[in-house]
């Protein structure tokens, strides 16, 4: 009967069948096209807007996260004081400041 079946032999083994080097090398690309396109920028937005709310001063206009526009009229540390209207004064977060707007946009508003 071992006429009609083959024997079934083991290969030999030839080599790293993980790819070695060549194999570490796309995990690797990938956390650097990882890095520069998504964690980097972040980064900067993240500099850029520490340094915006640590530049806030009295008197400039800004616009919040949630859309709130006003003059800020007092500062503390963690917290600012806007006035959206006439004798309507509002606490917020300083963190809470999206942007400053030039002045003399509020008039237009």
């Amino acid at each position: 009967m071992s006429f009609f079946i083959s024997d079934a032999f083991a290969q030999t083994a030839e080599g790293d069948p993980t790819g070695g080097l060549l194999g570490l090398l796309f995990p690797i690309g990938l956390v650097v096209i990882l890095y520069f396109l998504m964690i980097r920028p972040q980064i900067k937005r993240q500099k850029e807007h520490k340094a915006l709310v640590e530049g806030l001063s009295k008197g400039d206009e800004v616009v919040t996260m949630g859309g709130v526009a006003g003059r800020v009229v007092d500062l503390g540390d963690n917290f600012a004081q806007l006035e959206v209207a006439d004798n309507v004064v509002i606490k917020i977060r300083r963190q809470a400041v999206e942007a400053v707007l030039p002045k003399g946009s509020l008039k237009e508003l």
